[in-house]
């Protein structure tokens, strides 16, 4: 069994303290690695090692910074199987989607590197003669990146490859879940020729070094992904500094599938949309609005199509569809939101209790009918494999129910009529909107939620944009000027 260490100013270091966090595989339930419980001594220490180191790497040509990100992509491609296996081990993906994240990983390395020489300013005119009016864009400074369990290697692409490419230095704090894959990645940065410094890595729980980061005077920025509750924290803590806040956080992404739908497609994608990491992505599909003149079969379809998943552990089944929740917690979490459902009026199609193998956190994917707009199970966040539908007898209703949360970050619909298609994605408020396909973003595109799902974004140019400030320069040239 491994134990993890810091890594601060270009190399591994013990923790200030003494305690450590056992790493559990959510599909045995065994203890398969220990992690430093950090604290606010070893934050500052990490916070000023990036501090220091940041200032050379904002002078680093562009290019050279660029060329080290994509090093980075291609080094996790030649560790590929090694960080898909432990995705299953520390977080339970199925093969599929853990491969997915890596070359999503892997991807994103590459293509923020290309940005590289991309990052422009612009020159305006002036109103007085003789002089420039120059805007520029440069890096925001020392990144605190925390990274959720959910997406360990993906979203830790997006925060380190982003910061490095724009010129900020990076202290990254993964998931005390699921530490195991940054563990791996660091690996890589020890092993290349890079400034000390503009990388650190700290383990432990997000109350102790959440706080320290959020509220140190020299980090210039906390990117987190993570719960509401989370970010509702670490902006409070930011806001002793004014300091800036990227937060992507959870969903409650409705499912709108109208009379024009094609069900095959939508029984498909809403299927995917929902069972993808075993329910527990911020833009999963949470929550279905079916036409009551379809809802019928549309629910029959959606019931075989989950009833053939298979649910199993993904290191010793390939072909499991559907693997564990990362802990007990969680499923006692998903299984009080299902009773709830019921007592409320709701109806089990299927599923509804846990999976039948002998140990891990399994629970059936599931599907509740007869569910209204004002029950628990639709209003608050599930983050697990349920489903529940309800139905709407116009267009009107539908949009009127998808926009009624308190979150705003993933959508989609369902519907061949392109009328129908564009008059929804208009009326939707959200952050995104998938029209009949499943909900996965892309990395040249924008993840952005409203209202409670966060605050700034990720992915493609507006993403990069968020770790950069601008300064605006004046310069008259006229020297001979009386």
């Amino acid at each position: 069994m491994q134990t993890h260490k810091l890594y601060i100013n270009g190399e591994y270091v013990e923790s200030t303290g003494s305690e450590y966090i056992d790493i559990i595989n959510p599909s045995t339930e065994e203890v398969i690695s220990r992690t430093p419980k950090g604290t606010e001594e070893d934050v500052n220490k990490a916070v000023e090692a990036a501090f220091n180191a940041q200032k050379e790497w904002e002078l680093t040509p562009a290019i050279k910074r660029g060329e080290a990100v994509r090093e980075m992509g291609d080094k996790i491609a030649e560790k590929r199987d090694t960080f898909i296996q432990l995705l299953q081990e520390e977080q339970g993906k199925a093969y599929e989607l853990a491969s997915g994240e890596v070359d999503l990983a892997i991807d994103y390395f590459r293509y923020m590197s290309e940005w590289a020489r991309r990052i422009e300013g612009e020159i305006v005119p002036s109103d007085r003669p003789n002089e420039n009016i120059m805007v520029y864009k440069k890096p925001i400074g020392v990144v605190a990146g925390i990274v959720p369990w959910n997406f360990p290697i993906f979203i830790l692409a997006r925060k380190v490859a982003t910061s490095l490419v724009t010129g900020c230095s990076i202290v990254l704090k993964p998931s005390q879940q699921t530490p195991n894959t940054a563990a791996e990645f660091t690996k890589i940065i020890d092993g290349m020729d890079l400034p000390k410094g503009i990388y650190n890595y700290i383990t432990g729980t997000g109350g102790t070094l959440g706080n320290a980061m959020a509220t140190h005077e020299k980090v210039h920025m906390i990117s987190m992904t993570g719960s509401v509750g989370a970010g509702t924290k670490v902006m409070e803590a930011a806001a002793q500094n004014i300091t800036k806040v990227n937060l992507e956080l959870g969903g409650k992404a409705p499912a709108i599938v109208t009379a024009n739908a094609d069900l095959d497609v939508a029984v498909k994608s809403v299927t995917q949309s929902r069972l993808i990491n075993n329910g527990q992505a911020c833009t999963n599909a949470e929550r279905v609005y079916v036409h009551e003149s379809i809802a019928e079969e549309f629910i029959n379809r959606l019931q075989k199509s989950f009833e053939g998943k298979k649910v199993g552990n993904p290191l010793q089944d390939k072909n499991a569809d559907v693997g564990p929740l990362i802990s007990e917690d969680r499923i006692q979490e998903v299984e009080k939101m299902v009773e709830s459902a019921v007592n409320e009026g709701a109806r089990i199609v299927t599923g509804g209790k846990r999976g039948d193998q002998e140990s891990g956190f399994f629970y059936e994917p599931t599907i509740l009918a007869d569910v209204t707009h004002d029950m628990t199970v639709i209003q608050e966040e599930i983050f697990g494999p349920v489903i529940p539908v309800s139905t709407f007898s116009t267009i009107d209703e539908a949009i009127e129910k998808g926009n009624d949360t308190d979150y705003g970050l993933s959508s989609s619909v369902y519907t061949e009529d392109l009328s129908e298609a564009m008059r929804i994605v208009n009326e939707l408020k959200f952050g995104e909107t998938y029209v009949n396909r499943e909900n996965m973003e892309a990395v040249q595109g924008y993840h952005q939620g409203l209202r409670k799902s966060g605050i700034g974004g990720a992915d493609g140019k507006h993403g990069l944009e968020d770790f950069l400030v601008t300064q605006v320069v004046y310069m008259d040239y006229n020297s001979k000027k009386k």
